[in-house]
């Protein structure tokens, strides 16, 4: 019989872990703000940085272009540049940039700033160099935009992203958890047979299953560098880690006190996720996978398998029409194209490197195309408030549970209402 596993924290060691976690914030807010006060040391700051994206913009006085960098200092921003200025995605640049009117909460989060004597740096990147293969792979310009999101981590051109937003599977294009938990189970599966060969012949007192995550660890590691480390991969890994050294170490993962405490380190070791509308997105969503395996843990796995995306779904869209508003009659289709997802990103990484990668590109043509047409779907703000108000009191609360579903169901109804 399996042993129990044990509750991460006793309430009389919450003090304890509460100033390990306050030393460790105030270092890292220390540190950023070290970097904030560098930075603004003159009013303007000769810095490199990559570029995300790029796109153009009109107003009363023309058109021009403008660009979101992440900097080599580990902070985002915008800023425009002429119209004619060529595309410059992915490559790196180096640009004088106005300071003198940046907070430390802008620098912390995002924000715009003036600059001029931009120039671009010689072409350095493997990241480019990939993303100039998938071009060429795929002549179509959604196509390949798709796979540059789902293999280099490149933000998608907002048009797409749009598209994508009323189809409701967003989240499926942004490198995330979601997609680290499927490549952490094709790695381990694909490292398996190999691994078992040597560590039946040559060390077979080895832990087995640890020895195998942290080889995939290592090549996740090796990936998200590979990457720049985006925000989005970089929250996902940090959880993926502890979740799996809470899990190694016998404690209960499936907690709201566990997660809790994980969400309180990541914030105390990475200030700026405080600010990452992503990382609160990501939050919610696990969150609302633990409210339902701590409420229907007893049921079948059939059942689990069956409900949990719907549950996942109907929790989740209240945040999209909050936040976003985007929504269209395919929307609640997401549930499908999210297990589906499941088959796909493995297998078209597969064709890719046996040299099939464009057998699923019509495919994504014939996606694409159902996004065109959505609508926009606000949600009142007293409604979205009832939503996190019964989301919190149903993790005890059995009744807050099913207050919960049916107001869900509502918003679920009400959405669909708007466009048919």
């Amino acid at each position: 019989m399996a042993l129990a596993r044990v509750a991460l924290l006793k309430r009389q060691e919450l003090p304890s872990l509460l100033i390990i976690i306050f030393i460790i914030a105030a270092y890292s807010w220390l540190i950023e703000y070290q970097n904030y006060t560098h930075l603004k040391r003159f009013d303007d700051a000769r810095i490199s940085a990559v570029v995300m994206k790029q796109y153009t913009k009109h107003n009363s006085r023309g058109s021009y272009q403008l660009l979101k960098l992440k900097s080599d200092q580990g902070f985002s921003f915008y800023t425009s540049v002429n119209k004619n200025f060529e595309d410059v995605v992915d490559r790196e640049v180096t640009l004088t940039m106005a300071t003198d009117r940046l907070t430390f909460r802008d620098f912390l989060s995002s924000f715009y700033a003036k600059s001029y004597a931009i120039s671009i740096n010689p072409d350095k990147s493997y990241k480019h160099a990939l993303n100039r293969h998938l071009d060429e792979l795929h002549p179509n310009t959604d196509v390949s935009a798709i796979y540059k999101a789902l293999i280099t981590a490149t933000p998608l051109p907002s048009t797409l992203a749009q598209s994508f937003s009323n189809l409701g599977i967003s989240h499926l294009l942004a490198i995330s958890g979601f997609h680290l938990g499927v490549l952490s189970a094709l790695l381990y599966f694909l490292l398996r047979p190999a691994y078992r060969f040597f560590h039946a012949r040559f060390f077979p007192y080895r832990h087995a299953n640890r020895d195998l995550f942290i080889a995939v660890i290592i090549t996740l590691l090796l990936y998200m560098l590979f990457l720049d480390s985006p925000p989005s991969l970089l929250r996902a890994f940090a959880m993926l880690l502890v979740g799996f050294i809470l899990f190694d170490r016998g404690f209960e993962v499936l907690s709201m006190q566990t997660l809790s405490v994980s969400v309180i380190l990541l914030l105390a070791l990475f200030p700026r996720l405080f600010f990452a509308l992503g990382f609160w997105l990501s939050v919610a969503g696990v969150f609302y996978i633990f409210l339902f395996m701590i409420h229907f843990k007893t049921r079948s796995r059939l059942f689990q398998f069956a409900l949990l995306p719907i549950w996942v779904y109907a929790m989740m869209l209240p945040f999209s029409l909050f936040i976003f508003g985007s929504f269209s009659l395919y929307h609640p289709l997401s549930i499908l194209w999210t297990l589906l997802f499941s088959i796909f990103y493995p297998l078209s990484l597969a064709l890719h490197i046996v040299g099939f990668g464009a057998s699923f590109d019509e495919v994504l043509l014939w996606l694409i195309s159902m996004g065109d047409e959505g609508v926009k779907v606000v949600l009142p703000l007293w409604v979205f408030g009832a939503h996190l108000l019964l989301s919190i009191t149903a993790i005890k609360a059995k009744y807050a549970l099913y207050a919960l579903s049916l107001l869900s169901l509502f918003i679920v109804i009400y959405a669909v209402y708007h466009v048919a």
